[in-house]
């Protein structure tokens, strides 16, 4: 029998493979022994995915430290999920650890789309509608108790882990214009407003597009509250440059929100960058264009 298993990103990363996945849902969830596992190939950093069945998927970390967003999307995601304008994952079981995974891991109800493709979406405005409209839908949604999120803060504490990728990056990228838009970003003024919800991570892959409109969005790992412009990312990781006017508008993003997010957006490709330049093609390549495309406003 042949197993499929998950590109090698990290250096403590789980030998994982299909038939380890088979084992752990034979072993802690019967009901479901039996049904196909196959694995989906993703551009993911953080879980191996695979399919269960039709209706079914598999998230299984690639190695410790996600136990803590497993138990906050178990407790949020349902709460969360009537409030916003398109599906986002329903949590259905909680594995535990077992063998050589001593972490916990879980299974939820598979969500159909397609990742947005750069230089692809049939209508990019429409899609800038959309993301906007989600954001804001969450944006709005009762704080009470909620956990916080790590990219909900100040820019400050990313400097050092920023200035540390552009070294890396030099003669890879314009680090000087880089340097130039993250040194902007970090003087823009502080999010003084609020506590809001945030998804922490609208790349590509999190984003499931049905005939070019969005129709879901996954991986909640990073989901809390705090400043929320980290969501504004999606403008450079997902939309051209021809939509981001629509979709600050429809956000309402003034000019030191906009900046910030710009920054946030340059921080987070450079450090994909830096990490996945050999190990991940896929998230290279995302982290490359958003860069090239914030150099180029």
């Amino acid at each position: 029998m042949t197993t499929s298993k998950p590109r090698k990103m990290h250096a403590d990363q789980a030998e994982i493979d299909d038939a380890l996945v088979r084992r752990l849902v034979e072993g802690q969830f019967p009901q479901w022994a039996g049904l196909p596992v196959r694995h989906v190939d993703s551009p993911g950093t953080v879980n191996a995915l695979y399919r269960l069945g039709e209706e079914l998927v598999v998230r299984l970390p690639l190695r410790t430290g996600s136990d803590d967003e497993i138990a906050t999307e178990f407790a949020w995601l349902p709460r969360l999920a009537a409030q916003l304008p398109v599906p986002i994952p329903e949590p259905l079981a909680q594995g535990a650890p077992a063998g050589h995974i001593a972490w916990s891991w879980s299974v939820y109800r598979w969500l159909d789309g397609t990742p947005p493709v750069i230089g692809e979406l049939t209508d990019p405005r429409e899609l800038a509608a959309d993301l906007a409209g989600f954001i804001t839908a969450l944006r709005r949604v009762d704080t009470t108790g909620a956990p916080r999120c790590s990219r909900g803060g100040p820019l400050a504490p990313r400097d050092e882990a920023t200035r540390k990728a552009l070294a890396q990056l030099d003669g890879v990228i314009d680090t000087a214009a880089a340097a130039a838009v993250w040194e902007k970003a970090l003087a823009a003024p502080a999010y003084d407003g609020p506590d809001r919800w945030m998804h922490g991570d609208l790349q590509p892959g999190n984003l499931l597009l049905r005939d070019g409109r969005l129709a879901a969005v996954i991986d909640f790992g990073l989901v809390g509250v705090g400043d929320p412009t980290v969501d504004l990312i999606t403008a450079w990781y997902v939309l051209p440059a021809e939509a981001r006017a629509d979709f600050r508008a429809a956000v309402g993003a003034d000019e030191a929100t906009w900046v910030r997010g710009r920054g946030l957006a340059l921080s987070i490709a450079l450090l994909e960058l830096s990490y996945y330049r050999e190990t991940n093609p896929r998230m290279a390549s995302t982290a490359r264009h958003v860069i090239a495309e914030i150099l180029a406003a």
